[in-house]
């Protein structure tokens, strides 16, 4: 009995996959306004992001540059 786990990765897949297949019919409508509502939010979401961005971007661009400080005394004196 090398695997003794009740339930291993693929028992769970194949338990999931079985359950989101017996699904029953949902009689749901969605109107005309709900595709302009979801692409509203998508907007909304870049937007957020890019002012994120945008309000930290010296921060990141510090992040990402060497300090000269450091470049300076790596040993490229002319003695």
């Amino acid at each position: 009995m090398k695997n003794s786990k009740p339930f291993t990765c693929t028992g769970l897949a194949l338990l999931v996959i079985c359950l989101l297949s017996v699904s029953p019919a949902a009689f749901a409508y969605l109107d005309p306004s709900t595709g302009s509502m979801v692409v509203s939010a998508i907007v909304g979401i870049f937007a957020s992001i890019a002012l994120a961005v945008k309000t930290y971007w010296y921060k990141i661009k510090g992040f990402f540059r060497r300090n000269e400080k450091q470049d300076s005394s790596t040993g490229d004196s002319p003695e």
